[in-house]
């Protein structure tokens, strides 16, 4: 199991439901054992959530794992089952689970820089939540769902708190631009100030981060800079190993890769969709927990198995107090109707369609009606 995070230990807990009763070693970079990343952009950053509710291990739970943390895989050797780390060690195995997650993309030039930060990781959110802490200026450099939630805590937290983003909307990928404007407009809401339609040219600072460049000439100061620019899949280890890597590790819709005895999931693994017929890279929770079931069946079965179809995929944030939730793909869709709600009011249920038929849901304090959408978009091919 190269990856110990939630994808990887949820493929671990997979195999031995499944009835796996072998050797079981869990690779991790990180020497932490499996933590809940979501709640690292509120509760935790907030100070409301300690260390020890992040673990997602339970007290009662015996996996008979050997645990290799602190150390990453840097090749596979398919033809010799073998695993080679950093630290010198190899390990040897019969079937290979891929679950190496991703890394937050930077900004070129900002490394050694005081006061700029990405989030993914625990020690990432610990050194941020610090900072916070002595309030200041904040700027947040992309308009996603990661710099959205840090936004929000910032702002409670009392900061003076600047999303800067690129595209015209913030979300205007996961969302499209119209329903991107509206959840966005908890920014505004919330006296958060929003630049869109502009990129950052750079940063500027000797030792510590002062102000973010923008590339229309304008200059917004700055006391800490989050960037949340998307991530990059982590396989290029993988190189030169015969697993075809495209967008992360490119696999079947359960999981299977190119190699026999390999199956990739979570954040790093390129899943084909059946319902749109071309291949994604799910980077969500949900994902991440509900996924692995199948790649392990397959993993199991030697590849015997016909791969079913992957519930769509399903996310939330909690931004400003407003719980908003997202299945499906929007960038399938040809349009976007308001089915209940309005947006002045920020509780909005939207379906998404193409040709007629729904392809997504997006729901803003709508759980109820966003939960019946859901099963709706689920339902058989």
């Amino acid at each position: 199991m190269v990856g110990a995070s939630l994808a990887g230990l949820s493929a671990a807990r997979s195999l031995r439901k499944q009835g796996y009763d072998g050797r079981l070693v869990v690779i991790g970079d990180e020497l932490h054992r499996p933590y809940d990343r979501p709640p690292l952009s509120k509760e935790f950053l907030a100070g409301t959530l300690g260390e020890p509710e992040l673990a997602l291990e339970t007290d009662d739970e015996d996996l008979r794992a050997e645990w290799l943390l602190g150390t990453r895989a840097v090749a596979l050797d398919h033809a010799a089952r073998t695993l080679r780390l950093a630290d010198g060690r190899q390990v040897r195995a019969d079937g290979f689970v891929i679950a190496t997650g991703a890394t937050a993309r930077t900004l070129p030039g900002s490394a050694g820089l005081a006061g700029v930060h990405t989030l993914r990781t625990l020690d990432d959110a610990r050194a941020l939540r610090d900072e916070l802490a002595l309030g200041g200026r904040l700027v947040v450099i992309g308009g996603g769902f990661i710099g959205a939630e840090v936004a929000s805590t910032a702002r409670a937290l009392g900061l003076e708190v600047t999303v800067v983003e690129a595209a015209p909307a913030p979300l205007a990928g996961p969302l499209g631009e119209a329903m991107g404007a509206v959840v966005s407009a908890l920014h505004a809401d919330h006296g958060v100030a929003l630049l869109c339609g502009v990129g950052v040219k750079g940063l500027s600072g000797e030792r510590r981060v002062d102000a973010v460049l923008l590339e229309d000439g304008r200059t917004v100061p700055a006391d800490i800079v989050v960037v949340g620019v998307g991530a990059r899949p982590n396989v290029e280890w993988l190189e030169g190993s015969g697993v075809v890597l495209d967008n992360g590790v490119k696999c079947g819709a359960d999981g299977r890769t190119s190699l026999a005895d390999v199956v990739a999931v979570g954040d790093c693994a390129n899943w084909y969709d059946p319902r749109a017929g071309l291949h994604r890279r799910v980077e969500h929770w949900t994902g991440a927990r509900e996924r692995p079931d199948a790649a392990i069946a397959a993993l199991l079965a030697g590849g015997a198995v016909e791969p079913g179809v992957p519930r769509p995929p399903y996310f939330w944030s909690d931004q400003y107090g407003v719980k908003i939730q997202f299945a499906g793909h929007a960038a399938g869709a040809d349009s976007v109707t308001i089915e209940d709600g309005t947006p002045d009011e920020r509780n909005v249920l939207a379906v998404y369609r193409r040709s007629g038929i729904p392809v997504a849901v997006l729901g803003m304090n709508q759980p109820r009606l966003f939960t019946r959408w859901r099963r709706h978009l689920a339902a058989p091919l």
